[in-house]
C-alpha cells in the first residue's frame, strides 16, 4: 500500500511497498512502524528497513506527559483544579482548626503553654508519618483510593477530637487525623502537576494550593463566630462533614497517567488524552507511553537519590523543614501571641485572617511569576523576604500596619510554602512524584512538629514576645540557602513504552 498520511502534530509518513519514510513533527505522537505485517527498524536518515514479524506491531506511540505538556486550559483541567481545590480547602481547615481553637481549649481543659504546645504538635506528628505513607503508596494503589483514605482519616477523627474531654484523647485522635492531614497534600500536589499544562503549571499548582489557606480563613471566620456562643467543640464537629465526598472522589477524579500505565489500563488513558486535547484524533492501535525515568527498577525512595537527584533531595528537605517550621508557628501560635499582645479574640483572629489573605495572594501571585521566571529563584526570595518580615513583626506599629505586615508575612512563609509543593512536584519524574513530595513533606513535617514545643516553651518563660518573631524569622533565611544551592543536572528522560 503506497501514499502519504499526515498526522495531526505535523508528522507525515511516507509508504514504498515495504519502506517507510517518516518525518517526525513535535507534538506527543511517534510512529513506530509496521507496514503490510513487517516490522519496521529505523535507521539515521529516517527510513524504516524492514524486519519480518508474525504479527503488526502499533504504530503510534503517545507521549501522557507530552500530551499533558501540551494542552490547552479547558474544562477537564478546570474539573481536576476545582476537586483539588476543595479537598485542600477541607484539609486546610482541619489543621487550622486547631490554632483557632487553643485559647479556649487551654482554658476549658486547663492545660498550659507547653502542654498546649504538645496538643497542637500532635497531628503533626501523624501529618509527617502519613506524608511519607501515603505519598509512597499513591505510586502503588493510585491516587483516587490514597486521597479517599486520607479524606476518611481526617474528616473522621478531626470530628471526634471535638467530643474529647483531656489533653490526652485530644491529642490521640488529632494524630490519627494528621496522617490522613498529612496524606493527603503531596498526592493532590502530584495529581495537580501532573496534568497541569506545561506553560501555567505552577500557576495553576499554586492556585490549587491556595485551598490551604482557604480552609484557613473558613477556620478562623467560623471559630470568631460560633467558638463563643456554642463552644471550640462545634468547629471540631463541622469537620466530619467532609466524609461524604469519597465516593465522588472514587467516581470523578481522574486516576494518576503513571498508574494506569504501569496497569495497562488503556481504555482510561484513551478517555483521559481525549479530554486533555478534545481536538486530536487518537488511532485506535495507539500505544501510551511515559518517560524512561518512570519505569527504572528500584524502591521509590531510593530512586529520589538517583540520576543526579540525592543532594538536592536533602535540600528540598531542609527547606521544607524551615518552611513548614515558619508556617506552623504561625498557625498554632499567633492567636495567642497577639493576644499576649494586649488584643481582644476577636482581634486575634483577624490577624489569622489577614495571614491566610496574603498567603493566598503570595500563592497564587509567587505561581504568576513563576511561570514568567524560574520558580527557584522566586521561591528564594520569598523565603528571605519572610524571614526580613518576621523580624519586622518585632518593631512597634500601629494596628494597621501591623494588619499589612501579617499579611505579607502569610505572603512569604505559608504562600511561598505552598509554591514549594509546586517546584518539588516539577523537579521529581512522574512515577515518584508522590513520594517525591511525600518524603519532603514528611521529614518537613519534623519543623512543623518542633515548632508549637519550641514557641510553646519560649511562651512558658515569657520571655519578650519579640523573640518569638525573630526565632520563627531564622528559618527564612535557611530555607532560602537550601532552595539556591539545589541542582537540576542530569535530570532528562526519554519516552519509552508502555508495556516496557
Amino acid at each position: 500500500m503506497r501514499g502519504v498520511y499526515i498526522l495531526r502534530n505535523g508528522s507525515f509518513v511516507i509508504r514504498l511497498g515495504r519502506f517507510v519514510i517518516v518525518v517526525r513533527g513535535a507534538g506527543p505522537y511517534n510512529f513506530l512502524g509496521a507496514a503490510g505485517g513487517m516490522k519496521q527498524r529505523q535507521n539515521d536518515n529516517g527510513i524504516c528497513d524492514p524486519e519480518p514479524t508474525k504479527m503488526e506491531t502499533n504504530m503510534y506511540q503517545i507521549n501522557m506527559q507530552k500530551l499533558a505538556d501540551e494542552a490547552s486550559f479547558n474544562r477537564f483541567h478546570a474539573k481536576v483544579l476545582l476537586w483539588c481545590l476543595l479537598i485542600l480547602v477541607i484539609d486546610g481547615y482541619d489543621i487550622a482548626v486547631v490554632g483557632i481553637a487553643l485559647p479556649a481549649i487551654m482554658k476549658q481543659m486547663d492545660a498550659n503553654a507547653s502542654t498546649a504546645g504538645i496538643m497542637a504538635s500532635s497531628a503533626l506528628f501523624g501529618m509527617m508519618f502519613g506524608a511519607m505513607a501515603l505519598g509512597t503508596l499513591s505510586d502503588r494503589i493510585g491516587r483516587r483510593w490514597a486521597l479517599s483514605i486520607g479524606v476518611m482519616l481526617f474528616s473522621v477523627f478531626t470530628a471526634a477530637a471535638g467530643f474529647t474531654k483531656d489533653p490526652v484523647s485530644f491529642s490521640v485522635v488529632r494524630f490519627i487525623a494528621g496522617l490522613g492531614i498529612g496524606g493527603v497534600l503531596p498526592v493532590i500536589v502530584a495529581q495537580m502537576v501532573e496534568y497541569s499544562p506545561k506553560k501555567i503549571r505552577s500557576l495553576m499548582t499554586a492556585l490549587m494550593a491556595s485551598g490551604y489557606a482557604l480552609g484557613g480563613i473558613l477556620a478562623a471566620v467560623l471559630g470568631k463566630q460560633l467558638i463563643g456562643e456554642y463552644g471550640w467543640q462545634v468547629v471540631f464537629i463541622a469537620a466530619g462533614v467532609p466524609v461524604l465526598l469519597i465516593p465522588f472522589i472514587l467516581k470523578l477524579m481522574p486516576e494518576s497517567m503513571t498508574y494506569l500505565i504501569s496497569h495497562r489500563r488503556s481504555g482510561e488513558l484513551a478517555e483521559v488524552a481525549r479530554h486533555l486535547q478534545p481536538e486530536v484524533k487518537q488511532p485506535s492501535d495507539a500505544q501510551f507511553v511515559v518517560s524512561t525515568t518512570d519505569h527504572v527498577a528500584g524502591a521509590p525512595v531510593t530512586r529520589l537519590f538517583q540520576d543526579g537527584r540525592g543532594l538536592s533531595t536533602v535540600l528540598f528537605w531542609i527547606a521544607f523543614f524551615s518552611g513548614l517550621f515558619m508556617v506552623y508557628a504561625l498557625s498554632s501560635w499567633l492567636t495567642k501571641l497577639m493576644a499576649l499582645s494586649g488584643y481582644s479574640l476577636g482581634s486575634a483572629l483577624s490577624f489569622v485572617i489577614a495571614l491566610n489573605v496574603g498567603a493566598i495572594i503570595g500563592a497564587v501571585g509567587g505561581g504568576w511569576l513563576a511561570d514568567k521566571f524560574r520558580i527557584k529563584w522566586v521561591l528564594v526570595a520569598m523565603y528571605a523576604l519572610g524571614g526580613v518580615l518576621l523580624y519586622m513583626m518585632t518593631l512597634q506599629a500601629s494596628t494597621e500596619v501591623r494588619y499589612l505586615v501579617i499579611g505579607a508575612v502569610g505572603a512569604c512563609t505559608t504562600g511561598a510554602q505552598l509554591l514549594a509543593y509546586a517546584y518539588c512536584g516539577q523537579f521529581y519524574p512522574m512515577s515518584i512524584r508522590s513520594t517525591g513530595i511525600g518524603m519532603a513533606s514528611g521529614v518537613g513535617r519534623l519543623g512543623a512538629i518542633a515548632a508549637p514545643l519550641l514557641i510553646g516553651q519560649i511562651v512558658a518563660l515569657e520571655l519578650p514576645l519579640e523573640q518569638n518573631f525573630l526565632v520563627i524569622g531564622a528559618f527564612g533565611v535557611i530555607g532560602a540557602v537550601a532552595l539556591a544551592l539545589i541542582s537540576h543536572g542530569g535530570l532528562a528522560s526519554q519516552p519509552i513504552p508502555q508495556n516496557a
